[in-house]
């Protein structure tokens, strides 16, 4: 059995969401390839938002390195901790991870970014050598789904942010899958989805 974390980053449900239908196409093909395996959603923009690193949250790790208790922080404080090691903790126990999300101005949708700052820490997922970091989380493979509505073929800044991360911290195995073109040639939007969602498909029988 694995267990399988998905990130949902987009606000929208796959009715309005290219990026979350071919998700959604992708879990149900999956569930019947993987019927033993353990799936957690992470709804980013849901009820499971991670913190995001501000002055409370340097402030308190900041406090915790040169002794302070955790119980004398303020109480907003401990829950930012509290989540932040939280959201390490459910990656660092994931075999797999799929990721979910469209293109907003070249960039990942802020929720995705704040995520991504909470399993990107030394010592629990990377550390530092005389030779350079070296990722910690080896033996994961990855999944993501991003909805482009020009032609990037993989080349945007989020997409390669995504993939830069990930094997940052060690997941070497990335597919990705994108929904591409379909503001520039909208008539062919049934075309791209139906290509888009046949890849999804055929992904989940071997990932």
């Amino acid at each position: 059995m694995s267990n399988v974390l998905v990130i949902k980053a987009h606000p929208l449900s796959n009715e309005t969401s290219r990026s979350i239908q071919i998700l959604k196409s992708f879990l149900t093909a999956y569930e019947t390839h993987h019927p033993e395996d353990k799936i957690t959603i992470l709804d980013l923009y849901g009820k499971d938002q991670v913190p995001e690193i501000d002055g409370e949250i340097l402030d308190a790790w900041q406090k915790l390195r040169t002794g302070t208790p955790l119980a004398e922080l303020t109480v907003n404080q401990q829950a930012k901790v509290a989540a932040f090691d939280a959201s390490i903790e459910q990656f660092l126990a994931a075999d797999k991870i799929i990721i979910a999300n469209a293109l907003w101005n070249l960039n990942v949708p802020t929720r995705l970014k704040a995520w991504f700052d909470t399993i990107n820490v030394a010592g629990k997922t990377f550390r530092y050598t005389e030779n350079g970091p070296v990722g910690m989380t080896e033996g994961k493979k990855a999944l993501h789904i991003q909805s482009n509505g020009g032609f990037y073929q993989g080349q945007d800044p989020a997409s390669q942010y995504v993939k830069l991360i990930l094997n940052f911290v060690g997941v070497e195995s990335v597919d990705q899958i994108f929904i591409e073109g379909i503001d520039y040639a909208p008539e062919k939007a049934d075309e791209i989805l139906a290509q888009a969602t046949e890849e999804a498909e055929n992904l989940a029988a071997t990932f």
